[in-house]
């Protein structure tokens, strides 16, 4: 009995372990207790089942995995409870939730209904196998490709699962032992048998390791890929993409109710620049300038409102800041975030009541880690919260935020960091005004610490412009070379929050300072309704040291300064010609083909009892993995033609162009022009006739194009036809004219790509690939479908096309 016991149970243990790996993402132990229930409720089904015929298995099996999950989304629904529309929900977005969702991953139904029902369905198949029909190494096939699945969805977001691979690997060992013992009257031939099939089996193990041995030992220390990658995750509009536009429209109806706050523990007050500048020190004394002598910036006493967050914008182009984040679903509990050494952590907690606020960003106090009451999505990057479905009246939520109070005695000898990390908090539009970067190289002069820099710009800005509530919305380089160098009797030096906010995180980046616009609202420190004419915008700048500090450069009085007093704007110059600008050039890259290893097939006797458990686990593998494919590259071909400005669908149609004549045997050499790689593919060769289902096609030269006029030949004959000639030349290819002058439109002037050249070319791209590829045979346009290659082919987001 014990030695029957063996083989089921080192099942169970291999599909505990996928869960136990998979569990690595998750925020608690759940998905792990509800996966170890699958798979020891699926095994144990089987065992109990042997000596009933075959095909009454399966259908026993379905129908109490129906219970089991059930009874799981019941426990992962916790206090919202289960419904038939929840259950609907998770059982139709279980995928693309699991693959959106942001780490560590809430159990909720949509996130465990998958797991659940695929080690179900692998302990189904593999006890069928290894215990009725006796074939203990293929029945570990099943587990093994969900513990494979389960390493493949972690990816790089968590530990290296080593320890859970080398028991993996010792249930499998001990399960072939558990069998390997046979009885005294066993026959000598079956003995005989067993020790031949033991050696074939040794010997492909043995081969195997050979083969594959030194591709494993490269992939140990290699990083995961990540299917998140693939899969596009909650976006938002231009709108809430970039909220700075809204607060023009808030301040000419300030009375209009958004939200209502009622706070549990009061947070400490964010520091402001202002405070920054001219709170008492840790002493007592008043804080100190720069060592450049000039005054620190003179700010307002701080009121008893809370500064409630709406968005982060870190990306500007020259035309607008926006957030520029990847949202990923959520659950309660959102990962902390990063503090620097020597700052106080306190938390609070709020309950927010949508009222009249429009769009998809939540607002909350920053930054928070917990939010019940809502399904969100969150951007890790700049901490900003969205809900995918849209905000409407009446919603309540809570939140649990970790407010930092830096210690403000390091600002003067505090640094600003540099690298690839802070690349998008220092980069500005091209072609910025050369007043603008003149006004920053004026306030920056003399100035060589980073805080000093911040605060004369600070002081700056509140000394020399009004603030009104009237002014009309825009921060583009027209917008605030206009608010920092108009004519006063014409609208210039005034402006809104949204003007003074991003005036000084441009400035703040032209002097080297890594800076961000953040959006959000005023609340009473004692709750209360939140209005939109508490909307505000507010700069930041990032000190090593210290964190993000907030910067307050609204006026402080009524009387202002004109900015001639201080600083005469230099007189723009014109822009160059075209024919003076040169040409820009490209660096072209070609990644090269990938590898293919081809799996050994098992071969064993063909049996009822081994066809009856294979179809219920390898088809339903097979079958998963082709479709999973098929809706991968569907949603990147849609991600590339459809999502992004024209410049970038541009680029996705030509990489959809060389993906599908690298599926077709004819790759784009990386020397060749847009022009020249179009007429290489609009003269493609007919594939050649094969004998075989699995040979491999040979890549044909195109034929060369005569340069000439044509010369009869002599006698007025024609050349004698080619018997080996197709009968019927092929239908001619569709043309690429228009893919062709977007790319190069894309590539010398990317500011004139405009949507219509974009979808030009994307239908031109997909027109040609679908006649590309119904000149395959019947097997070979069925492999240009399922084949994986256009997931990893591009991977490089700095790939440009050719011009």
């Amino acid at each position: 009995m014990l030695r029957r016991a063996v083989v089921p149970a080192a099942l169970a243990g291999m599909l505990m372990l996928a869960g136990a790996a998979l569990g690595g993402i998750y925020a608690d132990g759940l998905l792990f207790r509800l996966v170890a229930g699958a798979a020891i409720g699926s095994v144990a089904v089987g065992v109990a089942a042997r000596r009933l015929p075959s095909w009454t298995v399966a259908p026993i099996s379905v129908a109490l995995l129906g219970g089991y999950a059930a009874l799981a989304l019941y426990l992962a629904a916790g206090d919202g409870g289960l419904t038939l529309t929840v259950a609907r929900d998770a059982l139709a977005n279980g995928i693309p939730r699991l693959l959106t969702a942001m780490i560590p991953i809430e159990p909720t139904p949509d996130t465990v209904v998958i797991a659940v029902g695929a080690v179900w369905v692998a302990g189904l198949a593999a006890t069928e196998i290894a215990v009725r029909g006796g074939r203990v190494l293929l029945g570990c096939l099943p587990p093994a490709l969900v513990y494979a699945g389960a390493l493949y969805v972690v990816g790089p977001n968590a530990s290296a699962a080593t320890i859970w691979t080398l028991t993996f690997a010792g249930l499998v060992v001990a399960a072939l032992a558990g069998t390997s013992v046979t009885g005294a009257k066993t026959h000598a031939a079956v003995r005989v048998r067993a020790l031949g099939g033991a050696a074939a089996g040794l010997a492909v193990v043995l081969g195997l390791i050979a083969a594959t041995g030194p591709w494993v030992a490269g992939r140990v220390t290699a990083t995961p890929v990540d299917p998140r990658r693939y899969v596009q995750p909650p976006r938002v509009d231009s709108l809430d993409e970039s909220p700075l536009n809204r607060i023009s429209g808030w301040a000419l109806d300030p009375a209009q109710q958004l939200l209502e706050f009622r706070p549990g523990l009061v947070p400490a007050a964010a520091p402001s620049a202002g405070a920054a500048a001219s709170a008492p020190a840790a002493s007592g004394k008043p804080g100190k300038p720069g060592a450049s002598g000039k005054p620190g910036a003179s700010g307002k006493p701080a009121q008893p409102d809370v500064r409630l967050r709406l968005a982060v914008l870190s990306d500007y182009d020259g035309v607008t800041w926006r957030v520029g984040g990847i949202y990923r679903n959520a659950g309660r509990v959102l990962p902390p975030p990063t503090t620097p050494a020597g700052t106080q952590v306190s938390e609070s907690q709020q309950q927010i009541t949508i009222t009249g606020l429009t769009g998809r960003l939540l607002p909350a106090v920053p930054t928070p880690t917990r939010i019940t009451g809502a399904r969100v999505a969150y951007d890790a990057a700049t901490g900003t919260l969205i809900r995918p479905e849209g905000l409407t009246g009446g919603l309540r939520y809570t939140a649990i935020s970790q407010t930092q109070t830096p210690d403000l005695n390091l600002l003067p000898i505090a640094e600003v960091p540099s690298g690839d990390a802070w690349v998008r908090y220092l980069t500005v539009g091209q072609n910025t005004p050369k007043q603008i970067e003149g006004l920053a190289e004026h306030l920056a002069e003399g100035y060589s610490a980073a805080y000093d820099r911040a605060v004369v710009i600070e002081q700056f800005l509140a000394e020399h412009y009004r603030h009104v509530a009237d002014a009309p919305s825009g921060h583009a380089y027209p917008n605030l070379a206009h608010f920092l160098f108009g004519r006063r009797d014409l609208g210039g030096q005034k402006g809104t929050s949204e003007q003074f906010a991003a005036a000084y995180a441009l400035l703040a980046r032209l002097t080297g300072l890594p800076s961000r616009v953040v959006v959000g609202f005023t609340a009473p420190a004692a709750g209360g309704a939140v209005t939109a004419g508490d909307a505000l915008a507010w700069p930041e700048v990032y000190f090593d040291g210290v964190g993000w500090v907030a910067f307050d450069p609204m006026p402080k009085s009524d009387t202002v300064r004109p900015v001639e007093e201080d600083y005469t704007p230099p007189k723009p110059t014109p822009p160059p010609s075209p024919s003076d600008t040169p040409a820009p050039t490209t660096e072209e890259s070609s990644a090269p083909p990938s590898a293919v290893v081809a799996a050994p097939t098992a071969g064993g006797p063909s049996t009822v009892l081994v066809a009856s458990g294979a179809s219920g686990g390898v088809v339903f593998v097979l079958v998963g993995a082709a479709l999973a494919v098929v809706a991968l590259r569907s949603a990147q071909r849609r991600r590339r033609l459809t999502f992004g400005d024209p410049a970038q669908r541009i680029t996705g149609a030509w990489l959809e162009f060389t993906d599908a004549l690298r599926l077709a045997g004819h790759p784009v050499s990386s020397h060749l022009s847009a022009t020249e790689a179009a007429g290489h593919a609009s003269v493609l060769p007919p594939p050649p006739k094969r004998t075989g289902l699995l040979r491999r096609a040979v890549p044909v030269a195109p034929p060369a194009l005569p340069t000439g006029p044509l010369t009869p030949v002599a006698g007025g004959s024609e050349p004698a036809p080619d018997p080996e000639a197709h009968s019927a030349e092929p239908a001619p290819l569709p043309p690429l004219d228009a893919l062709v002058d977007a790319i190069n439109t894309a590539g010398f002037a990317p500011e004139a790509a405009g949507g219509g050249q974009a979808d030009r070319a994307g239908e031109q791209v997909v027109a040609y690939a679908t006649a590309l590829r119904a000149r395959r045979n019947w097997w070979q346009r069925m492999l240009w479908t399922v084949r994986p290659g256009p997931l990893r082919w591009n991977r490089s987001p700095g790939g440009k096309p050719p011009r």
